[in-house]
């Protein structure tokens, strides 16, 4: 029998952890120091059943991520900022949100578009077309994501990405919960948001060759009419990737995401496994206690 799935985010010095019906935030304050911020989810397909049908479900979960983890952030943001003596506000954090959204959307939708409006006058296969612009689509994210990945704070960020994901994997496994197993594990994770991205571009390739060749402002359109879509079915293909026994096809799509983690993820120390791993048991022993009840 498979256990529960459950995974997380990294935030700044620390690891936010997600269950079944909890989340739990653990923050690096100091060398002996771990704050955690406990809190109830509310699941809006509990109340609507057609919520959590398959690929609809994908786009609740993509948006309940988001909320919990922008609250996550928040948190370890403000955790930080006592520390250093300065006051985060929630102002600043908004409008992080919204520009980071914007060039999202420019540098991933609209960029692409542009440059295959372009040159499509002069390419008369539409899935060439589909292909190219998923290439620059994954282009423009490794480039992104590698020069990112040289700034001092995200390479911490990253290393906590990494004891996330050799904690999950710790769990998954027979062995016992501690940084000592947590160590010899791998930083890389099948059900990693990573994947999901890199998933979203290589699946907009097959969906957006049904749409021909439209103007720029309507292939723009289309791209952000079908994410919905597109994001449900990456989301049901990264859950099945998470399983012991994921089909080939599976193991396959979710390779490259897989290599495109070793620049998300770095090695982490000893304390930021047991910040990942604080994190992780608080969800478990709510969740337990819960289910004792």
């Amino acid at each position: 029998m498979e256990k529960k799935q459950y995974g997380g985010q990294a935030v700044i010095e620390g690891v936010m952890m997600k269950g079944e019906k909890n989340i739990a935030v653990a923050v690096r304050r100091n060398q002996e120091d771990i704050a955690i911020k406990e809190e109830k989810i509310s699941f809006p397909d509990r109340k609507f059943s057609f919520l959590s049908w398959p690929f609809v479900r994908g786009v609740v979960s993509l948006v309940l991520m988001l909320y919990i983890g922008i609250r996550a952030l928040s948190y370890s943001a403000d955790q930080a900022a006592e520390e250093e003596g300065e006051e985060i506000k929630i102002w600043e954090m908004l409008l992080s949100i919204v520009v980071a959204f914007v060039l999202a959307v420019l540098i991933f939708v609209v960029t692409p578009a542009f440059i295959i409006s372009l040159i499509q006058p002069y390419i008369e296969l539409n899935l060439i077309l589909n292909i190219i612009e998923g290439f620059i689509k994954i282009t423009a994210f490794i480039l992104y994501v590698f020069f990112i990945s040289r700034l001092e704070d995200i390479k911490r960020v990253f290393r906590y990405h990494g004891a996330e994901h050799k904690v999950i994997n710790n769990y998954e496994s027979d062995l016992s919960l501690s940084v000592e197993n947590a160590r010899s594990f791998s930083p890389l994770h099948p059900r990693c948001g990573t994947s999901f991205i890199f998933l979203v571009i290589l699946l907009s390739i097959f969906f957006f060759s049904f749409f021909g060749r439209p103007p720029l402002q309507y292939r723009i359109f289309f791209h952000l009419l079908l994410l919905p879509l597109i994001a449900g079915t990456s989301y049901e293909i990264i859950k099945l990737a998470g399983r012991e026994q994921a089909p080939a096809v599976i193991r396959a799509l979710s390779w490259p995401g897989l290599l495109i983690q070793k620049l998300t993820t770095g090695e982490p120390d000893d304390s930021m496994l047991e910040v990942a791993i604080t994190a992780l048991q608080h969800v478990l022993e709510k969740e337990e206690g819960e289910r004792s009840v």
